[in-house]
């Protein structure tokens, strides 16, 4: 699939590993329409590189995704597709190794829509970008963490709030949390986003025993667990 750039691209974060036990796919952010080359390292890729860095010191072998395209594209949904090859890639070169896919903002939403490849165990998204036409089927079997800040200007908290009702309503072990003090960027209270999405990612892959708040917001009936809240006693 990677055209004459070499786009899509998975690019390995920290320690490269022959036989990992867990793989983190991390998608970062871009635009509802754009064909402008995903070639250029913006802000959107080296806001999740922190945290392909964190994850990959803990254990998991981390990629991260460089798209074809900066945008998503409707109805081609570019990054949906590029995500979908890259997981595909990687049950190629590690057949059988679970794998974690942690996405912001629109790589959130191209995390989402790719729970239903083979290896997916889980999904952690981080203010993801949902319109409310999104599918949740796709998530069955898996575990998510929804998470958005109270200061969000870019996407649609409500979005994702409704969004995990229906999953969870479906069955999904799924879980969300609004992170007091925090905007779309992740900028604001960023170890807590950090903290979050690393206590999530290595219980998942039963790195380290599985984080009680968030055992406990995923079980919970809906729609409680949805708007759990993440205070400073995750720093």
């Amino acid at each position: 699939m990677p055209d004459q750039s070499g786009l899509p691209r998975l690019e390995p974060v920290g320690r490269e590993q022959d036989r990992p036990a867990a793989l983190v796919l991390v998608l970062h952010g871009g635009r509802a329409h754009s064909r402008e080359s995903g070639e250029r390292k913006r802000l959107t890729y080296r806001r999740m590189v922190p945290f392909a860095r964190a994850l990959s010191r803990r254990g998991p072998a981390v990629h991260l995704l460089r798209y074809r395209y900066r945008g998503w594209n409707a109805p081609a949904r570019d990054a949906l597709r590029d995500a979908q090859w890259a997981l595909g890639e990687l049950a190629g070169r590690f057949p059988g190794v679970p794998v974690v896919l942690v996405g912001h903002s629109m790589g959130g939403r191209a995390a989402l829509g790719a729970a239903a490849g083979s290896n997916v165990v889980a999904v952690c998204a981080l203010a993801p970008w949902l319109d409310g036409s999104d599918p949740v089927h796709q998530l069955d079997g898996r575990t998510v963490l929804i998470a958005h800040g109270d200061r969000e200007r870019w996407t649609d908290p409500g979005e994702s709030f409704r969004y995990a009702v229906r999953a969870k309503e479906r069955g999904v072990r799924i879980c969300r949390f609004d992170v007091p003090g925090a905007g779309h960027f992740m900028i604001a209270r960023s170890r807590v986003w950090h903290d979050l999405v690393t206590r999530f990612v290595l219980g998942v892959l039963h790195i380290e025993p599985e984080d009680p708040a968030i055992a406990n917001a995923l079980r919970q009936p809906p729609p409680n667990g949805l708007r759990a809240v993440l205070d400073g006693a995750t720093t």
